[in-house]
């Protein structure tokens, strides 16, 4: 069909002016040398947070969950097994104070025990994604309190058949901690594998951190990323991105906020919180979901310089997730939380002379990570937000004027929380606003005019979180299918028209685990092995992909498109190719054919169009078929300054022609 479809459009586009003007009265007029208004290179980016199973059993490579016992079962993920185990055998035991970020450890005693006689068994985050051929990296910290124990280590199928396996003999025989690896190959496939542990020998050894990479992580950086997941990332070629959240940054309460300072460092000593979406949702339990910050804020911020995106961290406010506890900091208080915003822009751009630049250093990163942008608070609302974001903004913009901050516009994009904000943040002429919209489909294209009014002068936008809902908001049967993304690109193309006013803009939320979700519609989906883009990614894509550089005039009937004829459109020069980008939004299900005229240009005689298609507005991609829905690229022939272009039914199409 997508064929066909794109014989039709390469076919319309050779026909003469007149006769594309006698199928279709409809002229679009572009200028290609009025510039109404710059575009942003960060524009277009992503917004990650550690929900559906994001960062633990997502893109933080660890194949064990529960790898230091911190969790609040402290045995949760793990089976105690074996013949001959005896009850106190295996023991968790809690050195609190004096290890308050891993306070908890396993003391085995094994008495003359062979393969199978004592074990553990560690069932990963639903399941281990094995592959054949690839190595893994076991490690482990132990201390001997009486040498004499070696340990098995096991991968099982689903079967409970091995596929992979070798053996770890403790080198140090004194009782301090060590930490020793060990590496294997695995025979077989599996999306569901486990990981038992036998431990052969008589004697008593403490375990902590146990632990399993790939060794095919992103960049094959030793206890690092999931690379086919960051790769997805990187496709997107996004200009920023947003971390760690989202809501994980309020917490349910404010002992549950996320705290940037216990994410660094090694990652024995970086504490564990539990996730604040294990609890959220009634209908989507996740008992077993906790933070265990192997991916911190170096991470991110290395994660960001990796894919050429602007870094872009959200900080705690000194206010927790006002839907739940509501809990807030006593404004005489808040200065340890105003003290973590300053070090963390000391952290990412200051030299190894300071303090918390020489703490960056040490990590292996001598060279600053150029932070320009921050986030004071998270959805948060109300004049409680604001008395604690101008105390934020007057110490951060005292000492780093240059800092650019972003700042929230609460949870909804009207209503009285919102005008208030919006009438308070423009007062105190705020950098840039954080504006986040969870919607139907209706809305997004019924608010493809939001931005053609607003100041030009003046705060910025952020166009933070949005997501059509295609039942209703947190509801769990969202669909991202082709009508939400077609929205999307509807909406997008007023965020682009007005790009001087919306410098950035993040679909949200980005990752979601087929098992272990809470939250739906997601923009990538993933099980242990596979990742696909849903058709919100390809949109996401294309859009990034062909942002341009300047926006020009684009018009039909003397009115920008936004919803005329069910048509929404934009329009970009590239000034680094000398293109002009016109992007097409069909969401009727008829083909309609417009005269696109260059009223100050010529164009080449070739161009390339790039369609996104689908006849099934409920059309999803899937595991099983991950492009059901996807772009496809033809060239095309230009016979002049009048040219006919043709938008098919339900289609994103992109027009890209040299000038």
């Amino acid at each position: 069909m997508r064929k066909k479809v794109l014989q039709v459009l390469a076919l319309g586009l050779l026909l003469s002016p007149c006769v594309a003007e006698a199928q279709n009265r409809n002229v679009i007029t572009v200028k290609t040398k009025t510039v109404s208004g710059k575009i942003a290179p960060a524009m277009w980016g992503v917004f990650f947070e550690d929900i559906n199973m994001g960062a633990d059993g997502g893109i933080y490579a660890e194949l064990v969950k529960n790898r230091s016992f911190e969790f609040f079962k402290p045995l949760m993920g793990w089976t105690v097994n074996g013949a001959k185990v005896k009850e106190g055998d295996f023991l968790v035991l809690n050195r609190a104070p004096e290890h308050t970020a891993n306070p908890r450890f396993l003391k085995a005693t094994v008495r003359n025990a062979a393969q199978g006689d004592a074990g553990l068994l560690n069932e990963g985050f639903r399941g281990m994604g094995i592959k054949q051929g690839l190595r893994y990296d076991f490690s482990v910290m132990y201390r001997q309190q009486q040498p004499g124990v070696k340990l098995h280590v096991q991968l099982l199928n689903s079967n409970g058949k091995v596929i992979g396996d070798t053996i770890l003999i403790p080198s140090q025989q004194n009782s301090e901690w060590h930490k020793q690896a060990v590496s294997f190959h695995a025979s077989g496939t599996e999306p569901k594998a486990k990981m038992q542990l036998w431990l052969e020998g008589n004697g008593i050894i403490d375990l902590d951190m146990i632990s399993l990479f790939p060794a095919d992580t992103w960049k094959n950086r030793p206890g690092g990323m999931r690379a086919d997941m960051i790769q997805m990332l990187a496709d997107l070629k996004p200009g920023f991105i947003r971390f760690p959240g989202g809501c994980i940054v309020e917490g349910f309460d404010l002992s549950q906020r996320y705290q940037w300072k216990k994410t660094i460092g090694p990652v024995e000593e970086r504490q564990l919180i539990i996730n604040r979406w294990n609890f959220e949702f009634a209908h989507r339990p996740a008992p077993d979901y906790f933070q265990t910050f192997g991916l911190g804020f170096f991470e991110y911020f290395q994660l960001a310089e990796d894919i050429g995106a602007e870094p872009l961290p959200i900080l705690n406010c000194g206010m927790a997730c006002q839907f739940n506890s509501a809990e807030l900091v006593p404004l005489d208080e808040l200065q340890p939380y105003i003290q973590d915003a300053l070090d963390l822009i000391e952290f990412a751009n200051g030299d190894a002379a300071t303090h918390w630049g020489k703490v960056r250093a040490d990590m292996g990163h001598p060279a600053p990570f150029n932070l320009k942008l921050l986030g004071v608070g998270n959805e948060n609302w109300g004049p409680q937000y604001i008395e604690r974001l101008k105390l934020f903004t007057k110490a951060i913009k005292d000492k780093y004027p240059g800092i650019q901050l972003v700042n929230s516009a609460g949870t909804d994009p009207d209503g009285e929380r919102f005008d208030y904000l919006n009438k308070e943040l423009r007062n105190m002429q705020a950098d840039i606003i954080d504006e986040h919209y969870y919607r139907s489909p209706q809305w997004f294209m019924q608010n493809a005019r939001r931005y053609d009014n607003y100041p030009r002068r003046g705060s910025k936008v952020f166009a933070g979180e949005y997501a059509a809902q295609t039942d209703k908001i947190a509801s769990p049967h969202n669909k991202n299918n082709w009508l939400a993304a077609l929205s999307e690109a509807a909406f997008m193309t007023g965020l682009e028209r007005n790009a001087d006013v919306v410098t950035m803009a993040s679909y949200a939320p980005l990752f979601a685990h087929a098992d272990g979700w809470q939250w739906t519609p997601d923009l990538i989906w993933v099980d242990n092995l596979q990742s696909y883009g849903t058709p919100n990614y390809y949109v996401q894509q294309l859009f990034s992909l062909n942002k341009g550089t300047a926006i020009v005039p684009l018009r039909m009937n003397n009115d920008v498109i936004a919803g005329q004829d069910s048509l929404y459109a934009s329009a970009a020069l590239d000034g680094k190719t000398n293109e002009l980008i016109i992007k097409l939004v069909n969401v009727s299900g008829k083909p309609k054919t417009y005269t696109v005229e260059l009223e100050d240009a010529k164009p080449a005689k070739q161009a390339k169009l790039t369609v996104l298609q689908s006849d099934n507005v409920n059309g999803v991609n899937s595991l099983e078929q991950p492009k059901q829905v996807a772009p496809k690229t033809a060239e095309i022939i230009i016979p002049g300054k009048r040219f006919p272009l043709e938008a098919a039914p339900y289609s994103l199409s992109i027009c890209r022609v040299r000038l």
